[in-house]
């Protein structure tokens, strides 16, 4: 089986729930010791304020391309069986999960590095906006991910070490630099018409 045969993306359209044991059974296999796993979910409250929902937007064909080309960069790095990642477009209500990861090997190592690897990666690179919709508002947002890599590749140091196998990869991103609108206003600017299409 080729790797890419070994390699599961999907971008799920508005209203699809991730459907967790598709991914698990996905990357599940009787070589693989190891299944390592990561959930995104809508937290409750950010900075004192109350999170009512998360919305996502995408340019869905780059999307997929970046999140396939990060899934080879792993897979190159690591020792890995299968690789499954899938994020909704839309609406993410509080509680309810936006990302899943999962990540089989032979090794606990190959498979927990190479998740953590996968989802920095996701949110540093790939061109998926955020919208956080609180109790009073509501404010585009950049991931943690996403500035420090672009304070690095400014130049500026932002204490943000690199270690490990992963050092190799953090100036090697598939996509560029994610573009983002400051919210300097009231009106919304869309970055794209946030279509879903499932890969």
């Amino acid at each position: 089986m080729a790797d890419d045969e070994k390699t599961l993306v999907e971008i799920l359209e508005e209203h699809t729930p991730i459907d967790i044991s598709k991914y698990i059974n996905y990357v599940s296999a009787p070589q693989a010791g190891a299944i390592a796993t990561f959930f995104g979910t809508t937290r409750d409250t950010f900075e004192g304020k109350q999170v009512v929902e998360l919305r996502y937007e995408a340019y869905v064909p780059m999307a997929i391309k970046c999140m396939r080309s990060i899934c080879s960069s792993a897979r190159s790095t690591w020792n890995l069986h299968s690789v499954s990642v899938a994020h909704r477009l839309g609406p993410v209500p509080v509680g309810e999960t936006s990302v899943f990861i999962a990540v089989s090997s032979v090794h606990r190592a190959d498979a927990l590095e190479a998740c953590k690897f996968v989802i920095d990666e996701v949110k540093a690179s790939v061109p998926i906006w955020k919208k956080e919709v609180y109790s009073n508002g509501e404010v585009w947002k950049e991931n943690s991910e996403f500035l420090e890599r672009r304070l690095g590749k400014d130049g500026n140091d932002n204490g943000v070490k690199e270690v490990g196998k992963v050092h190799k990869h953090e100036r090697k991103s598939c996509c560029g630099s994610k573009v983002k609108v400051k919210d300097e206003s009231s009106a919304d600017i869309n970055p794209s018409n946030g279509v879903g299409e499932r890969n």
